[in-house]
């Protein structure tokens, strides 16, 4: 196989005519590198998406209580209800695979009436009474000091944790934050802590937030035992989405509400909408595969319709060579490996232009900034593995039927051949 004369001759077939033979290789050329940059513009789709649910748990479901719309049990329709703290605790007892349950409640908003005061600087922000829990549910990072703990919750403490915009609002760039205090609707908070959400890339409105001990916000704000909301997680390996519907029956029950009544009870599932997305992409990268398979089988064919015209100008030289004894896998092996040779090469230039143009991409966005549900195209090591596959097979399948048309030639005939 690597016969120094055979190689030469190899590369003497291949130059005699150049331009033929680079017109031919470039639809091998063309089909990896479309391959490469639908796989690569894939991934950074898919790179972008994932960058938008961040580190959130997708294993988890928002719930929140919604107007009834079905009569039942002698109370009416368009009637309210809230979630109460024991619906917790039911859950907890009744609902098994769950990894976390947090109540939230929650005020203001940064589009409201100012709610905090901090000396003579005021703002308006979303305050939030919850559970250490949801750190791990929608995960932040703390920037100084704490987050919120047990024994806040169970001391009732009056203390809170702000994003970095609340520090930038309230508070000067060389003064302390930790120990300071603040005024949340007329009632004293001190800080312990602050964070900031990394997911929240040019939306400074996830840094606007300030976050409270459950058991704290129910009391000074009169909540008493309501719960406005809820984000539950359940276990690895058991998708929130097939215990939904159990959590639901046990609050219809707990709440008198008709159980076949859809509205009643709101929700957003992360895991039914990240699973979604996943397929998707899957869908996406099958389509690459499909296209790119498409293009190189174009350009297979005509590599393939090449190297039948190349055997068909050897017929007397194929001839000759019968003649003085060379064998029909001889001959054969001549015409695939001239076929795998021009296949390799023609895509392995592809796979470095479809590489070097990632890499320009990339370069690009980096210099220009991030854009919206784009984020590092790239291909790993493994589709350069398949596409080396791909291109082996596609240079054995587009010589194969030169190979045995080659052998097919009668020696008598071929020399006959003018």
């Amino acid at each position: 196989m690597f016969n120094r004369d055979r190689w030469s001759e190899i590369l003497q077939v291949l130059t005699t005519n150049w331009f033929r033979t680079v017109l031919t290789a470039f639809g091998v050329f063309w089909g990896i590198f479309i391959l490469i940059i639908l796989l690569a513009a894939g991934k950074g789709l898919e790179n972008g998406i994932r960058a938008d649910f961040g580190d959130i748990a997708t294993n988890t479901m928002f719930m929140w209580t919604q107007s009834v719309t079905k009569a039942y049990k002698g109370l009416p329709k368009e009637r309210t209800f809230n979630f109460k703290v024991d619906d917790v605790d039911a859950i907890w007892r009744n609902i098994p695979d769950l990894r976390f349950v947090s109540p939230r409640n929650q005020s203001g908003g940064f589009r409201g009436a100012s709610n905090v005061v901090r000396g003579l600087k005021t703002g308006a922000f979303s305050i939030y009474g919850d559970y250490p829990e949801i750190i791990k549910q929608q995960p932040m990072d703390i920037t100084s000091g704490r987050f919120i703990n047990h024994a806040d919750i169970q001391q009732k403490r009056k203390v809170a944790v702000i994003g970095t915009d609340v520090r930038k609002s309230l508070y000067e760039n060389d003064e302390e934050v930790l120990g300071s205090y603040i005024k949340i609707n007329g009632v004293n908070f001190m800080i312990i802590g602050t964070y900031h959400k990394g997911n929240a890339d040019g939306d400074s409105n996830a840094q606007k937030e300030i976050y409270t001990p459950f058991t704290t916000f129910s009391q000074v704000f009169n909540r008493a035992d309501n719960v406005g909301w809820m984000a539950i997680t359940a276990v690895d390996g058991t998708p929130i989405t097939q215990i939904k519907e159990r959590i639901f029956s046990l609050l219809k029950e707990r709440h008198t509400i008709h159980p076949e009544d859809l509205r009643a009870i709101g929700h957003f599932d992360l895991f039914e909408q990240f699973s979604r997305v996943v397929r998707l992409f899957g869908a996406l990268e099958f389509i690459a595969y499909f296209v790119g398979v498409l293009v190189l089988l174009s350009g297979i064919i005509g590599v393939s319709n090449i190297m039948l015209i190349v055997v068909k100008e050897r017929t007397k030289e194929i001839g000759i060579r019968r003649a003085l004894g060379e064998g029909p896998w001889s001959i054969k092996k001549q015409v695939l490996m001239e076929s795998i040779f021009l296949t390799i090469i023609s895509g392995m230039a592809g796979i470095v232009l479809g590489a070097l143009s990632i890499y320009g991409i990339n370069y690009i966005l980096e210099m220009n900034g991030p854009v919206d549900m784009f984020v590092n195209p790239n291909v790993n090591l493994g589709v350069v593995v398949v596409a080396l596959i791909i291109l082996i097979i596609s240079g054995l399948l587009a010589g194969f039927i030169p190979a045995n048309s080659a052998i097919r030639v009668r020696p008598i005939e071929a020399l006959r051949a003018e």
